[in-house]
């Protein structure tokens, strides 16, 4: 089986090579495909990284929202996905009509939404951020009347309760962080006491408060290097485990629910990744109009952070 590997790695690698293109994996990927990858990482994080390299073809490895938002800020650049498929269920449970509805009946409110939404989304925004960054983000508008939050109600439970402001708030969520339980959390302390539990914010409100750290993936992976602590409870997607055991091979990290399995993310595979280097498809590319008024909203946060 590592013989297969290896052969597929190197398919991969001299792929690459020909067709000048960088592969960006998120955290969540299956551990072939991180090992495959040049960069690892959140999504807009890897977007960033993308964006400055020389590359001409990126090979994003993660789910539809995230190719787009490569797409947004390298609008020079191809971008390919593996598996055009992958998708990101909270990202569609919010169409750019529905917050334009929101917006007509509260005319006054600024937007803010998620980075885990689509381009027509993110084009009707004020202000997109990420899970690293949402609390930064409210905190600035303090003389807003009122702040519109789309689409994961449990991150704006976390970013109400940081900042003190009420939101008007969608009903969205990710499938994957509410399989992650309380009693999983409290199971998983049983057996490893002296653990630090650290979750992702798209968790349950009762799973954030039971948690010594709440953070994004990409924050994590900083917590865990930089830590005194030899052992974690990890409440996220299963895929992050794989990156902070190869990061911190000296340390213990235990998954708060093996549950939490996201199949979007789990569709890429090598032999995908070497169909679409081959193929050159399929790509994902924003309609310019659309691209420019999404760009403003992913501008706007970064001037913030």
């Amino acid at each position: 089986m590592a013989k297969e590997t290896s052969v597929l790695g190197n398919k991969i690698k001299e792929l690459k090579k020909k067709r000048n293109a960088i592969i960006l994996a998120h955290n969540y990927q299956l551990p072939e495909v991180q090992d495959a990858a040049d960069y690892r990482g959140d999504s807009l994080e890897l977007s960033r990284i993308a964006a400055k390299t020389d590359a001409e073809v990126i090979v994003f490895c993660g789910v539809y929202f995230m190719a787009e938002t490569a797409s947004i800020l390298s609008p020079d650049k191809k971008v390919i996905m593996p598996d055009i498929n992958a998708g990101c269920p909270m990202a569609n449970m919010l169409k750019a009509d529905d917050l334009k509805k929101l917006k007509a009946e509260h005319p006054k409110a600024v937007t803010v939404g998620y980075v885990n939404t689509s381009a027509e989304v993110k084009a009707e925004l004020d202000y997109c951020c990420t899970s690293t960054n949402a609390v930064a983000v409210v905190n600035v508008l303090k003389n807003s009347e009122e702040i519109i939050f789309v689409p994961d109600k449990y991150l704006a439970d976390f970013v109400e309760k940081k900042t003190g402001r009420k939101m008007i708030i969608w009903n969205g969520f990710c499938p994957t962080h509410i399989k992650i339980l309380p009693e999983d959390v409290k199971c998983e302390k049983k057996f490893h006491p002296f653990a630090k539990v650290m979750v992702h914010p798209e968790c349950l409100p009762q799973v954030v408060s039971m948690a010594d750290a709440v953070l994004s993936t990409s924050q994590m992976a900083k917590f865990a290097k930089e830590s005194e602590a030899t052992e974690f409870i990890v409440g996220t997607e299963i895929g992050l485990v794989y990156r902070l055991k190869k990061d911190n091979p000296k340390k213990e990290f235990y998954p708060a629910a093996e549950r939490a399995v996201c199949p979007n993310m789990k569709r890429t595979t090598e032999e995908k990744i070497i169909s679409a280097l081959e193929e050159m498809k399929e790509e994902v590319k924003v309609p310019e109009d659309i691209r420019k008024r999404a760009k403003k909203s992913i501008d706007r946060m970064l001037e913030i952070v």
